[in-house]
């Protein structure tokens, strides 16, 4: 089954209903597919292999996506934001490809590839001017790969993470119910259309009907205006987005977010402090932490909007904590928490998040990572309590070996953050002659604070345990992180090279 079939369905239902908006330009949904199709005579007629975008997400990231599904060749999204040499190495793994967007900087970088590259604009003008005639024209009937994301590549090189049709269409068959948007319904889609949660974004919208409103480029000022002027009802947001907003309206700036229902976010650790504070500031919003991966077509389990104002409300510790928590699996889909020799784990055991389901792929064009019985290992740790709550720790690679003792680095992260002058904490490995890895801590400290090493080491000696104790802090002035809000451990680790 195409995924295209998404956007079929939304133009026979609702063809002259507004689908997308972007910089003051609105599409119906007649006008998407008529311009999907006219996209994929283009991409017919040059004989690529793949169908990149390098470019912020637009109209043309939709076109693009539903046009290289019709014409069965895999869609592949690039991160604009990579240095000239890697880019440029992502695009040869993918040589010959139409790549829509930046077309300076590819020729310059990949100009010998044998890439056929065109401006936005241009394709986009294309894509309406090639609209097909023939209404027998024969469409890829969407046994094969539908999209191919590169990794963020935030502990390692990225790799090629392969989605089939069949993958994403399990997500948005088992997770959205078709046409249920109210016509006057909006989403906000401001995610790069290079991860899996803008795509996802597009996906679900049109499934649902839901207008999509494209911000191609964050800022809070551009994010609370296009809220206000769209009477947007729905929103994703990753935690650094969040915290932007939160910011500029605790400066006084001031829209009209009445119109806002619901505030997804996720694709990296939120902080207790901005959640808190995000729902005491839209009090009438429901906001749901979505957790997922590139390689599970998007969310595999949700911490809904009554768990969270249930547990901003409770004065129970261990409800008040669910806060801190990705929620339950959905129930497409199976999790287990597993230690390092497979074995399941009972509530409130620390272990490897393992996934299976219809929107699982685990495979890279490299290998599939699939174990038996479709078991995905997703390389996160954490653990999940009695009522199937699931806690996340970091990454397993992030473990920090102490003298044969495994520790996570967020619960010494979680206990520094408790600290008042701390805005920001990493743990992470380093080199010891003693122990063979020790605790190095990375902090921000926040203005009119300056708490020593000692206090510091004393909070975590007190709260955990010794063998937690940093034996290293280092002061910076701010952590680094990818555009999508996920914390870069090899970065952190370079500060104690």
């Amino acid at each position: 089954m195409n995924i295209a079939l998404l956007l079929e369905m939304a133009a026979d239902a609702s063809a002259d209903r507004v689908g997308l908006v972007c910089d003051d330009k609105r599409w119906t949904y007649g006008d998407l597919l008529a311009a999907a199709r006219g996209a994929f005579e283009m991409i017919e007629q040059s004989g690529a292999q793949y169908v990149a975008l390098l470019d912020e997400s637009s109209e043309a990231s939709a076109i693009a996506l539903f046009g290289a599904a019709l014409a069965g060749v895999p869609y592949c999204p690039l991160n604009y934001r990579l240095p000239d040499t890697d880019l440029s190495a992502l695009l040869a793994r993918i040589s010959p490809a139409l790549v829509v967007g930046d077309e300076e900087r590819v020729t310059r970088i990949a100009g010998d590839q044998g890439h056929i590259v065109m401006a936005r604009e241009d394709f986009v003008a294309k894509a309406q001017e090639l609209v097909p005639g023939d209404t027998d024209r024969v469409y890829d009937p969407g046994d094969g790969v539908a999209v191919q994301l590169f990794t963020s590549g935030t502990t390692a090189a990225p790799k090629a993470a392969i989605l089939r049709h069949a993958n994403l269409m399990g997500y948005i068959l088992g997770s959205v119910e078709f046409a249920s948007a109210n016509e006057d319904d909006a989403t906000l889609i401001v995610v790069p259309p290079y991860h899996i949660a803008g795509i996802s974004a597009i996906m679900s919208s049109i499934y649902a009907n839901r207008r999509m409103v494209m911000l191609p480029a964050f800022t809070p000022e551009d994010w609370l205006q296009l809220v206000e002027a769209e009477k947007v009802t729905n929103a994703f947001v990753v935690p650094t987005m969040l915290q932007r907003v939160i910011n500029m309206m605790e400066q006084g700036v001031r829209a009209d977010v009445s119109s806002l229902r619901a505030i997804a976010y996720g694709g990296g650790k939120m902080p207790l402090e901005v959640i808190q504070s995000a729902l005491t500031l839209f009090p009438h919003t429901g906001f749901t932490n979505a957790y997922g991966l590139t390689e599970t077509s998007s969310t595999i389990a949700l911490l809904g909007p009554d768990d969270h104002r249930a547990a901003l409300a409770s004065d129970d510790p261990k409800v008040r904590a669910r806060l801190t928590s990705i929620g339950q699996a959905l129930p497409t889909v199976e999790i287990e928490i597993r230690d390092e020799d497979g074995r399941v784990l009972g509530p409130r055991s620390a272990g490897e998040i393992y996934v299976r389901g219809e929107q699982v792929s685990g495979e890279y064009k490299e290998r599939s990572a699939l174990l038996p019985g479709g078991w995905f290992p997703t390389r996160d740790a954490g653990y999940m309590d009695e009522e199937g709550y699931i806690f996340l720790s970091g990454r397993a690679d992030d473990v920090i070996v102490r003298g044969g003792e495994n520790m996570s680095p967020g619960e010494i992260e979680d206990v520094l953050l408790t600290h008042p002058g701390i805005a920001d904490a990493a743990a992470v490995g380093i080199p010891s002659v003693e122990w063979g890895e020790a605790v190095g801590v990375a902090i921000t400290v926040r203005d009119g604070h300056a708490p020593s090493d000692d206090e510091l080491k004393a909070l975590v000696r007190d709260r955990l345990r010794s063998s937690r104790v940093p034996e290293r802090i280092e002061r910076v002035e701010a952590l680094p992180y990818n555009e999508m809000g996920k914390l870069l451990r090899r970065e952190v680790k370079k500060l104690f090279a």
